[in-house]
């Protein structure tokens, strides 16, 4: 059959960087972080070169000196978990090569919206909600964890406690009154 409708190399496309898309940046930003969201980042890139990646090479070293390789699990598996790995690791490394560490707690008293900040707004129907704004890379929408360049975050970004702020929905604009602005405390 014509190579041309066989994709035979399936498993080494994946080695390319094609599979770890980095998340859009407006153009010219920086990749804005807290210094937890840093500090877990360097702490995953650690663990991934300094255990796991030792032992999975360990596994697929010790797999290929058992032998046919084309039936063996362990290699095979073993190969595909590297590749997994390394290509995790150069996601972490170009994410922390242009990470930019914004400590929110050197804006603790200020009533304005910036990066770091947790706020309580009410929406249109009198819904409170509780949001932080943080890095695209530390984003936890179930526990109120927003990115800065979401619609949310970039409307309330700039604005003060009692301001209201439109934000286009698909359903219309909907508007959002900032009722609370906080920030972390200085350690």
């Amino acid at each position: 059959m014509n190579k041309a409708f066989v994709r035979e190399d399936a498993g080494d496309a994946d080695d390319e960087d094609g599979g770890a898309q980095l998340p859009p940046l407006p153009a010219g930003s920086k990749n804005y972080l807290t210094p937890q969201g840093y500090a877990r980042l360097r702490a995953e890139l650690k663990s991934l070169v300094e255990d796991e990646r030792p032992k999975v090479v360990e596994t697929v070293s010790w797999a290929a000196k058992n032998g046919d390789r084309s039936e063996n699990g362990d290699y095979i598996y073993g190969k595909k978990r590297l590749r997994e790995i390394d290509r995790r690791i150069r996601f972490l490394t170009k994410r922390l090569d242009i990470a930019e560490v914004v400590d929110a707690s050197l804006q603790h008293g200020n009533d304005q919206v910036f990066f770091g900040a947790t706020v309580r707004y009410a929406d249109d129907k009198g819904t409170e909600h509780t949001i932080t704004i943080v890095g695209i890379d530390e984003t936890e929408p179930l526990q109120g964890r927003i990115s800065w360049i979401s619609p949310v975050a970039r409307a309330l970004l700039k604005a003060r406690e009692g301001d209201s702020v439109s934000l286009p929905t698909p359903a219309g604009v909907a508007t959002l009154e900032i009722l609370d602005v906080t920030y972390p405390a200085r350690d």
